[in-house]
């Protein structure tokens, strides 16, 4: 066609719109192809359709219609006699064969007022039912709906293998009310993977972008996203969330948490070293963790991420579990595996960054859409990632509808969100002048911090019983606080300070660790500001850290003995609890991303006597009420013994609600055994020793109490009574009072 539009019949588009069709640049798709009336009874409807050698048009009633070729690059178009809309096919004949294909653009819009406000968080629509893609019946036909926000984009198309990735073929609908683009295509298949194609506001042409609500990726190192719509797993876990739902405060419940990176919990090595599905982790990873005594399985970040370097650390698609273990009905059934053994699931939640991976969410649109232009907020410098603008309420609503969508489609309960102090602080890892202050000159990140509370509100709303976990390393006052007396709602905090000294403490030559008794009592002084959590996590076992056993001093007997008497007191101490895989059975070597576990060692003894003892320590702390329901109070400890340096002895009672039987923990972190120590107790009668991180069991040398001990009216440490002690070298002790 190359008359002047001056002077074109009704029913011809502009040659200028052909062109921009043609060349994949017109920002309104809608105004010039589908049908359109040009008269009374009259509709021009146009097609583009590249490799069609020639195509009829086919109304409902059958009528047949050759399509006239209006430019050759493959545009159609023909006139028809309709009262109304008409309904239609095509028929395309291409490469000698005929293709029946539906126009996505006689159909009219599918997304409403309420599923745009949804994109700035109003209304109740949850985003992921209306971004994405998502199958559905749209005026008779089904097909899958297409929907992203890009605010800045001149032309948005979706590509995939059903249109040879042809950015031509599929352009979009633009909703100027909230920047969403939208097309509804019939007949896809399911599994088939698609990206974004984008012009941005100059025209230029951006790498393709996966979904950023897509369910499911492709495996990495590819990167499309995959049709497969909103998930809807088939659950059995009704008993268990019901159970959740009345649990009460959980910080009176026991919380014993197995951290777990599920590429190298386990590997299957006579098949090339490959991952375990979620399917075999679920037959496999869930009745070992359960069997150990632990009550929660935590997973290191598994939406997916491009790196395998990365542990998930840097994800690009925050609604798709990793297709390295599976699809998300495998992940739906591992998490329901877990619901069935008593465990419950918390994912580790990466809102803080995101990289910068051509096909993630970096200049989406052509335009600093989801991170900061500046990049003294915008841009990491430690880890070469870009962050959120949570001032941008889309921004917030994407990331505040992903939490809510774990807890709620694949029924996680808890978020342990990671990086928290780097989203509090404008000026976290910044050298002076690297950083903008906020609108009052101060360092906090305003726009962070109410994100985090309305994440946590929003959290805590999505379903009774659920958690959240904040990885927060400096002195913020209120991270596990409520909202309403303005915390930031977390339900517990990483308690890192504790961490820190108590790895610094333990790594010592026991000769020396007399001059560092502050490192073991400092915690106490704020064990209770917030409701911690005591992580001997991922981070401290990489990096040339080495292992909590290569931590430890001495000869081979010694470094076993200092670990097991660590986490004796580790259980004994207030505090939830959490455990890298491989501490539970003592690994030797660092942990390493591409390799399984050394599963190998459970064959040694002081290997396997860890192991026992881990489990043993999980029973007692989950067995007796005054080993964790008043984690979080000051009211549950007292110090019995916190001034012998000398000795490197400490002791402590623990206290639970009512009737509860107090308990009492003995460290001697020394290799010299004492006879005859006495320890003032708050009870007279028999106390029974539960735990002796010494016992032959563990791989010790046997030597403690051997059972019962009575206490001795004989005053000590402010009470009536108190009990003489074998205290065992390098060991921790835990007695229960059995009756006065």
């Amino acid at each position: 066609m190359k008359a002047s539009d001056k002077g074109v019949p009704a029913h011809l588009p502009a040659v200028g719109a052909v062109e921009a069709i043609v060349q994949a640049r017109h920002g309104d798709p809608f105004a010039v192809l589908g049908p359109h009336a040009c008269g009374a009874g009259q509709w021009s409807i146009r097609a583009f359709l590249p490799e069609a050698s020639a195509v009829d048009l086919q109304l409902e009633d059958g009528t047949m219609t050759p399509m006239e070729r209006l430019h050759l690059a493959g545009f159609f178009i023909c006139l028809v006699e309709s009262s109304a809309r008409p309904t239609y096919h095509f028929r395309s004949h291409m490469h000698g064969e005929v293709f029946v294909q539906e126009d996505p653009y006689r159909f009219a819009s599918v997304l409403d007022d309420e599923g745009l406000r949804a994109v700035r968080g109003q209304g109740r629509r949850p985003l992921e039912e209306v971004l994405g893609a998502r199958f559905l019946t749209h005026q008779g036909v089904t097909g899958a709906l297409f929907a992203v926000w890009a605010a800045n984009a001149r032309r948005v198309s979706v590509v995939g293998d059903f249109n040879a990735w042809d950015g031509r073929r599929h352009p979009m609908r633009l909703r100027h009310e909230a920047g969403v683009w939208e097309i509804f295509i019939p007949g896809v298949t399911r599994g088939v993977p698609y990206k974004f194609e984008l012009l941005d506001a100059h025209g230029a042409l951006l790498p393709l972008k996966a979904d950023p609500l897509a369910f499911a990726a492709e495996r990495p190192p590819a990167s499309a996203s995959l049709l497969l719509g909103p998930p809807e797993p088939q659950w059995s876990d009704g008993e268990w969330l019901a159970q959740q739902a009345g649990a009460g405060d959980l910080r009176k419940a026991p919380m014993s948490i197995y951290e777990c990176h599920l590429g190298s919990w386990a590997r299957v090595v006579e098949e090339g070293n490959r991952f375990l599905t979620y399917r075999e982790l679920a037959a496999q990873l869930v009745p070992y963790v359960q069997e150990l005594g632990f009550t929660h399985i935590e997973l290191l970040p598994i939406t997916e991420f491009p790196f395998d370097g990365s542990w998930g650390y840097q994800p690009v698609s925050l609604f798709a579990p990793t297709s390295r273990f599976g699809t998300p009905d495998d992940f739906a059934s591992f998490v329901d595996a877990a619901h069935a053994a008593g465990l419950g699931v918390i994912l580790d939640w990466v809102p803080a960054h995101f990289p910068n991976d051509p096909h993630g969410l970096g200049l989406f649109d052509g335009t600093h859409l989801y991170e900061h232009a500046d990049p003294r907020q915008g841009f990491h410098q430690d880890w070469g990632t870009s962050i959120y603008n949570f001032g941008r309420e889309e921004v917030t609503t994407f990331l505040v509808a992903n939490a809510r969508f774990w807890l709620e489609r694949f029924h996680l309960d808890g978020l342990r969100v990671d990086a928290v102090a780097s989203m509090l602080y404008l000026d976290y890892s910044r050298a002076p002048g690297a950083w903008i202050p906020n609108r009052f000159g101060g360092n906090q990140n305003l726009e962070a911090i109410s994100f985090l509370r309305h994440m946590n509100e929003a959290a805590y709303g999505a379903r009774p019983g659920v958690v959240t976990i904040a990885e927060e390393s400096t002195a913020w006052p209120g991270v596990s606080q409520p909202t309403y007396t303005g915390g930031l709602g977390f339900g517990f905090k990483w308690n890192m300070g504790w961490m820190h000294d108590t790895l610094a403490y333990f790594s010592r030559d026991p000769l020396y660790r007399s001059h560092h008794h502050h490192d073991l009592t400092f915690g106490l002084l704020y064990a209770f500001s917030e409701n911690f959590i005591l992580p001997l996590s991922h981070d401290e076992v990489v990096h040339g850290k080495g292992s909590l056993l290569g931590k430890m001093p001495g000869d081979p007997w010694q470094r076993f003995a200092s670990l097991r008497a660590y986490f004796g007191f580790m259980w004994g101490h207030p505090g939830k609890k959490l455990l890298f895989m491989g501490g539970e059975f003592a690994q030797e070597r660092e942990w390493n991303h591409d390799v399984s576990l050394d599963w190998h060692l459970l064959d040694s003894a002081l290997h396997a006597g860890m192991h026992r003892l881990v489990g043993d320590l999980n029973g007692a702390y989950r067995a007796f009420p005054a080993l964790h329901q008043r984690d979080c109070e000051a009211s549950g400890f007292l110090w019995l013994v916190g001034d012998d340096s000398a000795n490197s002895v400490f002791a402590f009672a623990r206290f639970g609600d009512g009737d509860a039987r107090p308990v009492i923990v003995v460290c001697n972190f020394t290799p010299v055994p004492h006879a005859d120590y006495c320890i003032g107790v708050p009870r007279a009668g028999v106390w029974r020793e539960i735990i002796n991180t010494d016992g032959a069991a563990y791989g010790g040398s046997n030597m403690g109490n051997f059972g019962d001990v009575w206490a001795r009216a004989v005053a000590s440490h402010g009470f009536a009574q108190s009990l003489s002690l074998t205290l065992p070298p390098l060991a921790t002790l835990i007695l229960v009072c059995e009756a006065a």
